[in-house]
């Protein structure tokens, strides 16, 4: 098996606020990949005293743990149980009724010699290989298809469209959320590979138009993360005129992690 990650702040001065890990049971019969995408918070506060990097690290290290330690557990369930544990951890100190409490985007997936089982919560990526070569997307695309003037303030953003119906959905304080994600079973002979992303790293794809996902992933399979980053990152600062990033910031925490069976 092989396995790669790369991870990487869009400002050094700041914190990286995704999550990323690897997790393969001692058993050897089977592992998982967690990916988070820590929401950025705006200026004027959560309502939380934590930071959102706090949040992804205990969000992801619950995960990560859940999905190695049981198995038999559904991912949706994983999930749900993740949130109200990392929930728990500061409900008494924080106002998690907050539109923007802590919150993160959710890649997992999950394998065993029989299954290869998913779950993608928001507009981070997953990209399944098959053994012979096709690269199958599988996203939660509510968010990339709300239209422009629903999105045009974070105002705007909380009050109809964040963890609303009709809007989209990440991982905050409620459990049952886990609920919204697009989740689903492949048997394990028709998966060769594996790539999950953040947006950060998907700009490859989905703001520069450098490829489609089936050459994003080959490049990923080829070079590893570090050069998706380091091709995402070159496309950034070459943009001068924002032509592609519009009113995006310059640079996104980006990761990208591989996992070959």
């Amino acid at each position: 098996m092989r396995t790669e990650l790369a991870s990487r702040p869009g400002d050094a001065d700041r914190p990286n606020e995704d999550f990323a890990s690897v997790g393969l049971p001692a058993s050897g019969q089977g592992g998982s990949v967690v990916v988070l995408d820590g929401v950025t918070p705006p200026k004027d506060g959560t309502g939380c005293l934590h930071s959102v990097p706090w949040f992804t690290a205990r969000l992801g290290g619950a995960l990560t743990e859940l999905t190695v330690s049981l198995p038999d557990v559904p991912l949706v369930d994983a999930l749900s149980r993740a949130i109200a544990r990392t929930a728990e951890a500061h409900a008494s100190t924080c106002d998690l009724s907050h539109p923007r409490t802590p919150q993160a985007t959710v890649v997992v997936a999950r394998w065993s010699p029989e299954t290869v089982e998913y779950l993608v919560l928001s507009d981070s990526v997953l990209l399944v290989e098959s053994p012979d070569g096709v690269v199958t997307p599988l996203l939660d695309d509510r968010l990339s298809l709300l239209p422009r003037s629903a999105l045009a303030t974070d105002a705007l953003v909380d009050s109809t469209v964040r963890n609303k119906e009709g809007g989209f959905f990440t991982a905050a304080a409620d459990p049952s959320v886990s609920r919204r994600a697009v989740t689903g079973t492949l048997p394990r002979h028709e998966v060769r590979a594996l790539a999950a992303l953040t947006d950060g790293a998907a700009r490859w794809v989905e703001r520069f138009r450098e490829g489609d996902w089936t050459a994003c992933f080959h490049l990923v399979r080829k070079e590893g993360p570090r050069a998706l980053v380091d091709r995402v990152r070159a496309l950034e600062r070459a943009d001068t005129a924002r032509t592609f990033l519009g009113r995006s910031k310059t640079h996104d925490d980006a990761t990208a992690v591989f996992v070959e069976f």
